[in-house]
Order: structure tokens, then C-alpha cells, then sequence
């Protein structure tokens, strides 16, 4: 039997993936506007541009894989959308080259995965903060589904523990999950995320790295 394996497979790889992305959550949930208290449908609209010129590539590439995750991320995009449309705004992005690596293992994909889908965990508690903030803004994308964002993330994570089981699929998961949160500061830093005043401007996303 080999030792390494067995060990592995009694290691749970969303703790593996909780301690390697740790720092990194933490600094962009201090350095995020919408974060704060007193944020505002400016920052809403900014932080919906930040996580479109993120997201989109990343469906993008994760389409084109038929083992792994099989996630329909289109919803969400529509929601961000709608949600800057009825603030105001619309949405071009620059065309991009491939910023992620088309070979690619599952284990990869999934720590991709799961950056993507804790980001609708924190919608959830920034809807709870800001709903009557901002209303009559409907705040689609941070409402997210009817049921909550819990079913989902615990279908996610039964899937996740089931795909992701050895010691080397868990270190290459939480490479994958550190490379989405390094994309999307890097996004958030560079300031790539253009804001044009509304309503005839537009909300420009600079995808390209």
C-alpha cells in the first residue's frame, strides 16, 4: 500500500485549501470597497467590473474541459450584468489571450473551483449588509439563488472531497486555488477594472494580464 496515498486519503482537501488561500482571502476581503461600511452603489458596480473581468475568463477556459468540475457559471454573469444594467452601466471587455494553463489537471480546476464558488459564500453576507443600503437596487448577483448559497457549496464540497483525494491532487488543487486569488488581486491592484460615468459610459474590464 502506498503510505502517501493512504495518508492523503484521510486528509480533507478543503482544510488543505482553507490554510493555502488563507492570507490571500484575508487581503482581499481588507482591501475590497465593498467591504466596508459605508460602501456604496459606486463600489457595488465597481466590485460587479472586478469580478466580471475575473469570472469570464475563467469560464472561458473551464468550459473547454469535460472531466474535473461542471459548473454553468453563465447565470452568475447574467446577474452581474443585469445588475450593472440597472445601475446604469454596460460591459466591454478587450479581447485576451489564455491566461490559464490548458493542461491543466482536475485537481487544478477544482481548487479554481472552489475560489469561485466561496466568492458567492461572501455575496451572501454582503446582500444580509447592503440590501437595504442600497436598495431599491436588487442585487442580484450578491441574492444569488432563492435557496441560498448553502445547498450548492455543500453539493460543491461533497464533489470536491470526491475528486480531489491524494496528497498530490490536493498540493496541485491548492496551486490552482492560490492562482485564482493571485489573478484577481493582481485584477484589483493593477486597477484593470475601468469605471466610465453612467449612463451612456461603460464599465471597461482590461482581461488581458
Amino acid at each position: 500500500m502506498n503510505r502517501s496515498t493512504d495518508v492523503a486519503s484521510e486528509a480533507d482537501p478543503l482544510t488543505a485549501l482553507r490554510a493555502a488561500t488563507a492570507s490571500r482571502h484575508a487581503a482581499l476581503d481588507a482591501d475590497l470597497p465593498i467591504g466596508a461600511p459605508d460602501a456604496s452603489l459606486h463600489d457595488y458596480t465597481a466590485h460587479l467590473a472586478l469580478l466580471r473581468a475575473w469570472l469570464a475568463p475563467l469560464e472561458a477556459w473551464l468550459d473547454g474541459y469535460a472531466d474535473g468540475p461542471q459548473v454553468d457559471h453563465a447565470a452568475r454573469l447574467a446577474q452581474i450584468d443585469a445588475d450593472l444594467a440597472d445601475a446604469g452601466y454596460t460591459f466591454a471587455t478587450t479581447p485576451a489571450g489564455p491566461i490559464w494553463p490548458a493542461s491543466a489537471s482536475a485537481a487544478y480546476r477544482w481548487g479554481v473551483h472552489y475560489v469561485i464558488e466561496g466568492s458567492q459564500l461572501g455575496g451572501a453576507v454582503l446582500y444580509g449588509r447592503l440590501r437595504d443600503r442600497l436598495a431599491p437596487h436588487p442585487l442580484r448577483y450578491l441574492k444569488g439563488d432563492a435557496a441560498g448559497p448553502g445547498p450548492r457549496w455543500r453539493a460543491f464540497m461533497q464533489a470536491l472531497r470526491a475528486g480531489v483525494r491524494t496528497s498530490a491532487e490536493i498540493a496541485d488543487a491548492c496551486a490552482g486555488a492560490c492562482a485564482a486569488f493571485d489573478r484577481i488581486l493582481e485584477l484589483h491592484q493593477r486597477r484593470c477594472v475601468v469605471r466610465v460615468p453612467a449612463p451612456s459610459g461603460s464599465i471597461a474590464g482590461r482581461d488581458s494580464p
